[in-house]
């Protein structure tokens, strides 16, 4: 960096999901290269810095990598992920110093926008909503990318949305097969004794959940002293040596082979944690609960692989493994379902995961005295099935009015501190004594304050003699077609598409009110120009439509504009107010 360029390991990115292309990032003062690693590779960059516009990366300490995002004038971006964070904070600190030399971007911006920090899993949200709904798309892409709202604000208004969507995903952990592991049959080549297994990242993981001892020997020998390979060929020849059902035979290897033993052996880990069940049952509930339970000990107990019984030496009883244990535990980890969710390519991070829950469970443990709650609290959470439970929206009592002079009345006696009911119920002859005595007044003194002004009933009347006339030849033809079917596809769509985007520009604008920061203030600033832009693009629409429904797309833009009338006067109005209490306040006058 003294010397004005930066080099680093880094990988290009085109999108947050894309893997990545391995190569060189080199920065200097006026240009960013990335050369990938593989010469044949289509990810090379080579960008001048005056069309860099800012910068966004991750924070250390998140779950995120360490990520840099370059953003350019054409609403791009650049994706780099570093092996490090000191790497990403040398590269950040270097297009910072380079930005702010350029004058594009300040030390110490003015306004300062919310920033949120998104997970992986809310980001795939927003995408698949986005590539779900194409009108949403059009916003965002419209509204967002121009920068006339930002990421946070255009979602904000949706959190609904996004909460009914992640609602909609099953929370529960995907579990293991039901086929056991014995089950695994290996491939032979037909000519010679060599044989074959076929291990999937899901069964490796399902070995090292239901045999710790093998979890921990890889954890232990992969790969300090022997490679994955050799590993999991030992393990499948102690597999084997299991299988033949001949203790005497896989003894005798294990005594000339010590890591072959490991697989040989009764998983210690099980044997503890079997001691450790036993102590925890309740004695009052299970009378045997003692060492006594424990009789997979006493000779000639268990049925084998295949149904049979032998007789052996309790000096190689060590080497024994029935099929009840391997059922038993099978079960159990099918019942514990999955506890890890990490990707499965990698053996040597599943096995580290696992080590990790394994360890965070077992600091969790509750003590001896609170094993009931521990249990009633268990089956509460078990009992309830997520995917049949309803929302969980605020309970709302259903609104039910028969009479509205009823509601109307007791929030009249609410307000006046009453606590008795108005008698709003009148007999016939006397409600058609009021209604008499009330046309006598009128009849006298005439409307003094009329329901409807007289100038607006005339602009309603006119509107609809106007509409009645031109409408005259499709009435009856086709009673369910509107006005927008008798449009041109094209001016259809965009009729529509200027209501949705008044809609959202107008929902962000009255939610700025009353404007108390100087991030407001340029927010509605920022709408402001948004809508003014709209003008010109109705008037336009008005006079590309033939003249025959061009009175009717006028009677469908009146509206939109009316509401955007009213905005911007009130915008105004705003301006004005503190532009006066601006001038008191020079004046000494506060």
């Amino acid at each position: 960096m003294a010397n004005g360029h930066v080099t680093k390991r880094a990988k290009y990115k085109t999108t947050i999901k894309d893997p990545g292309t391995p190569g060189t990032l080199r920065m200097t003062v006026e240009k960013i290269l990335f050369v990938p690693h593989n010469p044949k590779s289509a990810g090379k960059l080579d960008v001048e810095f005056r069309f860099i516009k800012g910068q966004k990366h991750t924070k250390e300490g998140s779950n995120k990598p360490p990520w840099l995002n370059l953003s350019n004038n054409q609403n791009g971006s650049y994706i780099f992920e570093f092996e490090n964070y000191s790497d990403l904070q040398d590269c950040r600190d270097f297009v910072g110093k380079v930005l702010a030399k350029s004058g594009d971007v300040s030390e110490k911006p003015t306004v300062t926008y919310p920033d949120e920090q998104l997970s992986a899993a809310e980001m795939e949200l927003r995408i698949k909503l986005l590539r779900e709904d194409s009108e949403l798309q059009k916003l965002h892409k419209q509204f967002v990318l121009s920068g006339v709202l930002t990421e946070a604000e255009f979602w904000a208004t949706r959190k609904k949305l996004l909460d009914r969507e992640a609602s909609k995903k099953t929370k529960q952990r995907l579990g293991f097969k039901s086929a056991m592991i014995s089950d695994i049959r290996p491939s032979t080549d037909g000519r010679t004794n060599k044989v074959t297994f076929n291990l999937t990242p899901e069964i490796i993981l399902q070995i090292f959940a239901e045999k710790p001892a093998v979890h921990r020997a890889f954890l232990s020998y992969v790969p300090k002293k022997m490679s994955e390979r050799d590993f999991w060929t030992k393990y499948f020849r102690a597999e084997y040596l299991h299988s033949t059902k001949n203790s005497i035979a896989a003894a005798a290897e294990a005594a000339e082979d010590e890591e072959l033993a490991i697989f040989l052996k009764q998983d210690d880990i099980l044997a503890s944690e079997a001691r450790w069940k036993i102590k925890r049952v309740d004695p009052t509930l299970d009378l045997e609960a003692d060492e006594g339970d424990d009789y997979t000990h006493l000779p000639d107990h268990g049925i084998f692989r295949d149904g049979g019984k032998e007789m052996t030496e309790s000096q190689n009883e060590l080497y024994r493994r029935t099929l009840s244990q391997d059922v038993n535990r099978h079960a159990a980890v099918v019942l514990e379902g999955r506890a890890v969710d990490v990707e499965l390519e990698d053996t040597r991070a599943v096995a580290e995961a696992l080590a990790r829950s394994k360890q965070e469970s077992s600091t969790k443990g509750e003590p001896d005295e609170d094993t009931g709650r521990e249990r009633l609290d268990r089956v509460s959470r078990m009992a309830v099935i997520e995917d049949l439970q309803g929302p969980n929206n605020p309970p709302l009592a259903p609104l039910c009015i028969k009479d509205p002079r009823d509601y109307f009345d007791s929030q009249q006696a609410s307000a006046l501190g009453g606590t008795e009911q108005i008698k709003c119920s009148l007999s016939t002859q006397e409600a058609f004594g009021s209604l008499r005595e009330s046309i006598s007044v009128i009849k006298a003194m005439g409307l003094k304050d009329p329901v409807v002004k007289p100038e607006v009933a005339h602009q309603v009347f006119d509107a609809l003699t106007n509409n009645i006339s031109t409408t005259r030849y499709h009435i009856g033809k086709n009673p369910e077609e509107s006005i927008l079917d008798r449009l041109p596809k094209k001016t259809k769509e965009e009729l529509l598409h200027h209501w949705t985007s008044i809609l959202e520009l107008l929902r962000h604008f009255w939610a700025s009110y009353p404007i108390t920061t100087t991030y407001l203030y340029t927010k509605v600033n920022r709408l402001k120009d948004a809508m003014s832009n709209i003008y010109p693009q109705l008037e336009e629409i008005k006079g590309s439509v033939p003249s025959d429904i061009r009175h009717q797309v006028s009677l469908l833009v009146r509206p939109m504009q009316q509401a955007l009338d009213a905005a911007i006067q009130h915008y105004e109005a705003d301006m004005q107010k503190r532009s006066a209490r601006a001038g008191e306040r020079s004046n000494g006058y506060v």
